[in-house]
């Protein structure tokens, strides 16, 4: 029997946390401020008050820290969830991540599982000083022996990350900040339902005239300029990745294959991101139904600006159009 609840992506993330940890003693949650704080965005809201500070803990402020701590509960046999407060503050714990976390299964010959999440809040749009607004995914789908999710919507925020915790490969789960608790963006959730697989891509939106993939909060930005553009008798076909690694573009290729277009979206910088990789693909597997050259809109390649001016960083709705504009002018 279904059972609907509207929710934001930020509730969404927090039933489904409480639900793996209903279901697995073994799953732990750990992170800055994750306790009785709740998190900076209150993610995890109530969860140590109903689980206790043996599986909700409150963590000194230490990435690497944070990362080696669950290296060695996943190898004790726990599910460790960590959360990294900022995307920009991962680095302290890129050591641990690229040499011990994506590493450990491959290097004992399977012994050894390393069933970690690890909650990445990301992306621009929320005002933020240095260091809280980056989009680093591209580095860590770029290392072997880790997936790589990033959510755009609630129903996928909450099967998703149950669907990672119950995993044993390490899997780096990137949540668009600015929406979690947009109403913009609350949707149905059947919390009784049976989830799509998480290492799938999906077309949100059907259309014709040109392809646009993208993921995360970029997702929003690519269905808005799809709803501009039908005004303009364009019919835009709009595609979530919802997993950077491993990629699923089997739908980017039948879409482009039938569009002779694609656009691929992403705050990230675009030298050398997922853009870049998607581009290179389509190019490969496409070449002969493409009508113009594969386009991308990005963020800049520079650091991200001061809050004054990402609103012109950032991708948006009038961005995405002139880029179709352009690749239909081809």
């Amino acid at each position: 029997m279904a059972d609907l609840q509207k929710l934001t992506i930020g509730k969404a993330i927090n039933l489904g946390l409480r639900r793996a940890m209903e279901e697995d003693p073994k799953v732990l949650i750990m992170g800055e401020d994750v306790g009785k704080l709740g998190g900076v965005f209150r993610i995890t809201d109530g969860l140590q008050k109903d689980f206790g500070e043996q599986r909700v803990l409150d963590t000194p402020l230490a990435e690497s820290g944070i990362i080696g701590t669950a290296v060695g509960l996943a190898v004790r046999g726990f599910r460790p969830v960590c959360e990294i407060q900022f995307e920009g503050f991962i680095f302290p714990g890129f050591d641990q991540i690229s040499s011990q976390v994506a590493k450990l299964h491959y290097r004992t010959q399977g012994k050894i599982k390393m069933p970690i999440v690890i909650r990445v809040p990301f992306g621009g749009g929320i005002g933020a000083v240095e260091h809280h607004s980056e989009s680093p995914e591209s580095l860590f789908a770029h290392i072997p022996g880790l997936k790589v999710v990033s959510v755009s919507n609630a129903v996928d925020a909450y099967w998703g990350i149950q669907q990672a915790i119950k995993s044993d490969d390490p899997i780096l789960f990137f949540e668009p900040k600015k929406l979690y608790h947009s109403g913009a963006m609350k949707s149905e959730v059947d919390t009784e339902g049976t989830p799509d697989e998480l290492f799938k891509s999906r077309v949100v939106r059907e259309g014709t005239t040109a392809t646009v993939v993208a993921y995360g909060p970029s997702v929003k930005v690519a269905l808005d300029a799809a709803a501009a553009a039908e005004d303009e008798g364009k019919s835009l076909e709009v595609i979530d990745l919802r997993t950077l690694s491993p990629l699923d573009l089997e739908p980017v290729f039948e879409s482009v294959r039938k569009t002779g277009r694609l656009i691929a979206l992403s705050e990230a910088p675009s030298e050398s991101s997922l853009t870049s990789e998607i581009a290179a693909r389509v190019q490969q597997e496409c070449f002969y139904s493409l009508e113009a050259p594969v386009l991308r809109v990005t963020g800049f390649d520079t650091p991200y600006p001061p809050a004054k001016l990402e609103e012109h960083y950032l991708p948006d709705l009038d961005r995405v159009l002139h880029t179709v504009d352009r690749s239909l002018a081809w």
